[in-house]
């Protein structure tokens, strides 16, 4: 009786975990077709020397050595760390903190969160076209009309090596700012609303409610945040691609801004297109690894 039970058991357990693979397998066929085998792909034609898409001969890793060697790359790899640089300085702080105030508005929450998801319901395109005539250096220059107004004379942002990558994260960030904001607000939402008042009647000031109560709430949120946002940063492309156009002097150019002029911007070199996408991942991948260490690490010691 009992061997007749286990069996049950085992083919009830079975079955359950039959269904579940069969509810994953559309997503893991869409996974598959869309990631992994691009992916693959990017790998082997990274190897071979390329006409086009086609794959002429097997090089090993002299498109890495080549790509590698040149100077664009060098300027490339550090621009693309100063984006994500100046992504975490400029706009990881201020989701929370918009997300903290529309929190403690006591009206008209639903009009601060559409005001704030708004920007990034735009083109991307549109935003950029925007942001180029608010920071054009000619007299008509939307910055250069409000600075001259005091006093301040004009001024070509864009072509100031020390401020295009800033001015690019800026808009960035001002574009995608409200969606994360609204992520944070329903990390917040689920924080009992009985600690704020205990803390209150106990005394406690808005920063000791923020520092013990509300931080601890959105710590990990946070950090799944802080890696997603160093995922995309990482792969910023059209915005200086259609602002400044990598310049001044490469000054902004990115690893997809350049992994884009191996492939279309007139070498047609995919095999050196694919080494550099190979780059980013693998660089993707290990910071990713170093966070899920540290993060596992952190768990350990809770």
């Amino acid at each position: 009786m009992r061997r007749i039970r286990k069996h049950s058991d085992d083919n009830a357990k079975l079955m359950k975990d039959l269904r579940s693979w069969l509810i994953m397998l559309p997503g893991l066929i869409l996974m598959a077709f869309f990631v992994w085998e691009p992916l693959l792909e990017s790998i082997r034609m990274s190897l071979f020397k390329t006409e086009n898409v086609e794959l002429v001969e097997f090089i090993g890793l002299k498109n890495f050595i080549s790509v590698i060697g040149k100077a664009n790359f060098t300027q490339a790899l550090i621009n693309t760390f100063a984006y994500t640089f100046w992504s975490l300085v400029i706009g990881f702080l201020l989701p929370v903190i918009l997300a903290m105030l529309i929190g403690e508005t006591a009206r008209g929450k639903g009009i601060f969160r559409t005001a704030a998801y708004l920007p990034n319901m735009l083109p991307g395109l549109a935003v950029i076209i925007l942001w180029s005539a608010f920071f054009s250096g000619g007299k008509t220059g939307v910055l250069n009309i409000l600075l001259g107004n005091l006093g301040i004379p004009t001024q070509t942002y864009l072509t100031k090596a020390n401020l295009v990558i800033p001015i690019i994260i800026t808009i960035a960030t001002w574009k995608g700012a409200g969606a994360t904001a609204l992520i944070y607000m329903a990390g917040m939402a689920g924080v009992n609303t009985e600690l704020y008042e205990a803390a209150a009647i106990d005394g406690a000031g808005v920063w000791k409610r923020v520092r013990h109560i509300l931080i601890p709430a959105i710590k990990k949120l946070a950090g799944t945040m802080l890696i997603l946002q160093i995922i995309s940063v990482f792969q910023i492309m059209y915005e200086p691609m259609v602002l400044t156009k990598g310049g001044p002097d490469n000054a902004s150019l990115s690893l997809m801004q350049l992994m884009w002029q191996y492939a279309f911007g007139g070498s047609m070199d995919y095999g050196k297109a694919s080494a550099v996408a190979v780059i980013v991942t693998a660089i993707l991948l290990l910071m990713t690894a170093i966070y899920s260490y540290f993060n596992r690490k952190e768990s350990d010691w809770d």
